[in-house]
């Protein structure tokens, strides 16, 4: 790989006339994991849409393991190597657990498969032949992340993947979260659980307005009471 698995330099991004990215910059090391945090509204989600693809950037650039992709369609996001873990899940639920997995699956030599995310997921393993749409929150959520993994991508991006779980499921999803940046896969995490944020990501950015006010460590987070207060609520 060369470089960054994702680098985004000055990048502005508009729903219609409404500026909501206004020069972000940001990277993902290989291997390394990153949480984007803040309010509603600040932009996290755009964030996402625009490396995704979504959303066609104004300026700025999107570089993928060393590839200039700034405003490339989401098909072509997803082969060089991003597969994104959506707000709300989007799996299909009148398709079953194991076809779920199997519409997306990417497979490679040594990669994520089946059985290997069944293994990771054992409920899973447990309901393969259940439809998605008789799966609870929780099992919807590793399903999401379940398919996402056997597309193979070196940059997982998740896009608020607690959001509606009970705390015991936000803690089995850090977890999981830990074992996949330990595989050295490169992880993009939006959130606004601060407690997942910072024990996931070993960077910790703070987004407001549709800028980065903040930037560094977990620890380095926790000792700026400042930012917290103002940005976070806390």
């Amino acid at each position: 790989m060369s470089g960054p698995a994702l680098a985004v330099h000055g990048l502005h991004a508009y729903y219609g006339e409404s500026h909501i990215l206004q020069g972000v910059d940001l990277k993902v090391l290989p291997g390394e994991a990153v949480s984007l945090i803040g309010r509603n509204g600040a932009g996290k989600t755009t964030t996402i849409a625009a490396i995704a693809g979504f959303v066609r950037p104004r300026g700025g650039s999107v570089t993928i393991s060393g590839a200039d992709l700034t405003g490339a369609p989401p098909h072509e996001i997803a082969r060089a190597g991003v597969a994104l873990v959506p707000q709300g899940r989007r799996i299909f639920g009148d398709l079953s657990v194991g076809e779920n997995i199997a519409v997306a699956a990417r497979p490679i030599p040594g990669g994520w498969d089946e059985s290997r995310v069944l293994e990771l997921f054992p409920v899973l393993a447990r309901r393969r032949a259940v439809h998605g749409d008789e799966l609870s929150g929780g099992e919807q959520q590793m399903l999401a992340i379940a398919r996402a993994l056997v597309r193979n991508p070196t940059l997982l991006l998740l896009d608020e993947p607690s959001e509606g779980l009970a705390p015991k499921l936000v803690e089995q999803v850090g977890e999981i979260l830990e074992r996949l940046r330990a595989t050295g896969l490169a992880l993009l995490l939006v959130e606004q659980n601060l407690g997942l944020a910072t024990r996931v990501g070993q960077r910790v950015l703070v987004m407001n307005k549709g800028t980065i006010v903040f930037a560094g460590t977990p620890a380095e987070l926790a000792a700026q009471r400042d930012v917290e207060a103002r940005y976070l609520g806390i």
